[in-house]
């Protein structure tokens, strides 16, 4: 009887970015529990990782913040699509000053990025705060060293607010960094500013609220990107089966879930629009 049970279970193995590691871990969780005949599980490894991966046919399913190419996905017998968005927030270590309380505008987050203005009592960033009592302390950049869809989503808008930006460095899962630090991950990411006086990173906003780490407030801006659910289209047709019971549930039952870890769910109209697509 055991063996039966066992030769029955389906197991679905996906991996990719940590920018929505949190919730597709949470959802695994939530649906093995209800669902004991499936058995699913996601690593946080990043958006590159799960790409490479689930083209070298290892990965039932990836996710992704950077989407694949259209010829890409063409080529690879992929399929590609929205699952969820969620925001990208910087964060800051400054003695003192509380979550929320420092304000920068995204030119100046770019020119902090670039490397053009090094220290925290800086004209610019002054002008902006005059309340608060910015200490001449040594800016630290922090970014991710890993190729990463968190990333895409940052040096995308750091290149629509900042010309220079734009033309210098681009945007991208993986780009070439003017300044700072690398951390793997957005919990590396989390970690390094936890741990550095004076320095300033990026990271998914369940990531900066669980480790308790300040945000800076950037007026009129909001950082959202989408994250990307990447199935093969060669999956046996009973792990395609029930890889698409899973992704329905997800849409159906996962979106209250979604909304707890500060994930916005995407639009039902959107949603029937995938199913009648890709989970038929």
């Amino acid at each position: 009887m055991i063996s039966i049970l066992l030769a029955s279970l389906i197991t679905l193995n996906g991996a990719g970015g940590s920018f929505p590691a949190p919730l597709y871990q949470k959802w695994t969780y939530q649906y093995s529990q209800a669902h004991e005949e499936v058995n699913v599980n996601y690593q946080s490894v990043g958006s590159s990782a799960g790409i490479k991966q689930i083209k070298a046919g290892t990965l039932d399913f990836a996710g992704t913040d950077a989407p694949m190419s259209d010829e890409d996905l063409k080529k690879e017998g992929i399929a590609q699509f929205p699952m969820v968005a969620g925001s990208v927030v910087p964060i800051v270590n400054l003695p003192g000053v509380a979550s929320g309380k420092l304000v920068l505008s995204g030119e100046i987050v770019a020119d902090i990025f670039r490397g053009e203005i090094r220290v925290w009592n800086d004209p610019r960033i002054k002008a902006l705060n005059p309340e608060l009592k910015l200490p001449k302390l040594p800016i630290t950049v922090v970014h991710r060293g890993d190729g990463s869809g968190t990333t895409f989503v940052w040096t995308s808008f750091l290149s629509r607010v900042s010309e220079k930006w734009a033309s210098e460095i681009g945007s991208g899962a993986i780009v070439t960094w003017p300044v700072g630090l690398a951390g793997q991950k957005n919990p590396g990411v989390c970690g390094m500013v936890s741990r550095v006086k004076g320095s300033i990173g990026y990271t998914e906003l369940t990531y900066a609220l669980e480790a308790k780490i300040p945000v800076a407030t950037i007026p009129n801006e909001k950082v959202l990107g989408l994250t990307y659910l990447l199935i093969r289209d060669d999956l046996a047709p009973r792990k395609r089966a029930a890889l698409n019971e899973y992704v329905r549930w997800c849409f159906d039952f996962g979106g209250k879930t979604a909304e707890e870890l500060n994930y916005i769910p995407l639009e039902k109209s959107e949603v029937d629009l995938i199913k009648t697509t890709y989970l038929k």
